[in-house]
């Protein structure tokens, strides 16, 4: 039987079976990471990503295609993470967009939200590069925007949508040279391919019949409770929370806090002695900002969000109660929590988020952030390391909050929305000090754009984000040090050492399993089966006057040993350098180096 059009219990039963399939072949995406490294990431992040979609759809579903699409997108977007999981919360982004004003999608329809989609992922992305997930997304969508006009039959459109993206993954080789130097198509690419595969599976289940997909067993109809999607283990993203006070909160009098108790709570509008009571947000919110402040409110039919600060609680929850029953409160008085901040000297630790899963709306203002802006510090700063060292090391150049997060382990979108918002500062500014976390860091600062001003320094390197923060001169404007630190990132050369999970030829390298490497910013340059040899012939490469300043940071599994005779070498083959070696800590790379002249 055909489906001639799409709802929202449809387009929900295949996204729960494209996650579960991206799922269970998400360690075969990682596999495909150009680079033999035990880092790859690629199936991990959008498996995450996916299983962030899929809880938020599950949570509450809709018939509405339209409805279940949004609900989706809300879901990927705070859920992202890496490069692959950004750039697939924008193609269903703009999937949303496109279908939010429908309850039902015909194949025209279903064909221009694809398209929608990859125009969104495209734009969010600053240099595209095909033969990634773009190229595949792009391929499969102009295919279906030309058959769309040749059917009308969704199981038929999306199987072609397949066959087309599985060809433009096959060509992604002959689009970028290093995947078939390597032997490999894109993984993020083949991750898209895995999802849509999901998608298809739904379609074909009993001839596509709609009596098999029932709104009140989406999940189990479409996967069976027992198969249902785990994301890949993975060290979760989180705030270490500084260890010295941070400036505002420091030089903030405690009774100074005018507005003192924090609320956040819900109001059900469908429950009470007022349910279905019009509500009008402004009158609302002016009723609010009477006795209170920092008022952020998401409304939707049936619940309405609600966080304020007040100087009257029971004030403000007479007024929420003219709407509906309240559920959820939670209330802190923010006196008493300053008062503990300060004697613990903890004042950047950051309370309990009661709507941690709830994506948040970019619905407040500067002056509607967590402190008045005559409380906060002109600047604040984000770092993300990996490697309790490092972190230390951020932390002693002014860093106020750490993500704790690398290659294996990136942080979400919501992650970093969470850590701006703990910091009292008119100006954040976030070091990704990654190449796949950029994008993520960019997805947040457009979410908080109306709320904060944020300015990401696309660090790519660990290395980078410390000449970045060392750079940062605190009586200097915004746009000043903006610049002086992408100056500094543009003067640190970075070295990381490794082993291979897989033999490979890379250049003119024949790299083996189980051999180290040496990693040149994004070349491979050296490999060997001793580690100090790898070093060296990275640092060799690294290194051109000889009179540079050279920082090496050990990892968690780094040899004492290999240490000291690298530090040896080093003095020996190049006297005039200055050296430094610090614990780094970190996971995966037994050193990192920073060279700069």
């Amino acid at each position: 039987m055909s489906i001639r059009s799409l709802n929202g219990t449809d387009f929900t039963a295949m996204v729960i079976a494209g996650a579960e399939q991206l799922g269970q072949h998400a360690e075969h995406v990682n596999s495909l990471n150009v680079f033999p490294v035990p880092d790859g990431d690629t199936g991990t992040n959008m498996n995450l990503t996916m299983t962030a979609g899929v809880a938020e759809i599950k949570r509450k579903s809709s018939a509405s295609i339209g409805e279940a699409a949004g609900i989706l997108s809300k879901g990927l977007l705070m859920g992202a993470r890496g490069n692959s999981g950004v750039i697939l919360s924008q193609l269903f982004r703009g999937f949303s967009r496109s279908a939010a004003a429908h309850e039902e999608l015909n194949t025209i329809q279903f064909a221009a939200a694809l398209q929608n989609g990859v125009d969104a992922a495209y734009k969010a992305v600053v240099k595209p590069v095909e033969g990634t997930i773009l190229t595949v997304a792009k391929e499969a969508a102009k295919h279906a925007t030309y058959y769309a006009r040749r059917t009308n039959d969704i199981t038929e459109l999306m199987n072609e949508v397949l066959i087309k993206a599985k060809e433009a993954l096959a060509m992604t080789p002959e689009m970028l040279p290093v995947l078939k130097q390597v032997g490999v198509v894109d993984s993020g690419g083949q991750g898209l391919v895995y999802i849509y595969e999901g998608f298809m599976e739904v379609l074909l289940r009993e001839g596509g019949s709609r009596s098999m997909i029932q709104k009140e067993s989406v999940p189990s109809a479409a996967v069976k409770p027992s198969a249902q999607p785990e994301p890949v283990t993975t060290k979760a993203a989180q705030v270490i929370a500084p260890e010295m006070p941070l400036s505002a909160q420091a030089r903030l009098e405690t009774e100074d806090i005018e507005f003192l108790y924090d609320m956040e709570f819900f109001i059900n509008r469908e429950l009470g002695e007022n349910a279905g009571t019009a509500f009008d947000d402004e009158t609302f919110r002016k009723a609010l900002s009477i006795n209170g402040d920092s008022i952020i409110i998401i409304a939707d039919d049936e619940v309405i969000k609600v966080h304020v600060h007040s100087k009257t609680p029971g004030d403000v929850l007479n007024l929420a109660l003219k709407y509906g029953e309240i559920t959820q409160i939670h209330i802190l008085n923010m006196r008493e929590q300053h008062r503990d901040l300060l004697t613990a000297g903890m004042d950047g630790a950051a309370s309990p988020d009661l709507f941690a899963d709830i994506p948040q709306e970019k619905t407040s203002t500067l002056e509607e952030a967590v402190l008045p802006a005559d409380e906060m510090a002109p600047y604040g700063f984000i770092a993300v390391s990996s490697g309790d060292g490092i972190a230390e090391i951020f932390k002693s150049l002014g860093v106020d909050i750490v993500l704790s997060g690398g290659q294996t382990m990136n942080p979400s979108t919501e992650d970093f929305v969470k850590a701006v918002r703990s910091i009292a500062a008119e100006q954040v500014f976030i070091l990704p000090n990654n190449s796949n976390i950029v994008l993520a860091a960019e997805q947040a600062r457009e979410l908080l754009e109306d709320e904060r001003r944020i300015t990401v320094i696309p660090s790519k390197t660990i290395p980078q984000g410390m000449a970045a923060a060392f750079a940062f001169q605190e009586d200097e404007s915004a746009e000043t040090n903006r610049d002086q630190m992408l100056e500094a990132i543009s003067r640190v050369q970075s070295g990381q050492v490794t082993h291979a999970v897989r033999d490979t030829q890379y250049d003119e390298l024949d790299i083996k399993a189980g051999h180290y490497i040496g990693i040149h910013n994004s070349k491979i340059v050296a490999t060997d089966e001793s580690m100090l040899r790898a070093c060296e012939g990275l640092l060799a490469q690294m290194l051109e006057s000889g009179d540079e300043v050279v920082t090496i940071l050990e990892g968690e599994e780094a040899d004492p040993e290999v240490t000291g005779a690298l530090a040896a070498w080093l003095e020996e083959q190049y006297p005039a350098a200055e050296v430094e070696v610090h614990q780094g800590g970190q996971p995966v790379y037994y050193y990192l180096f920073s060279v700069e002249s």
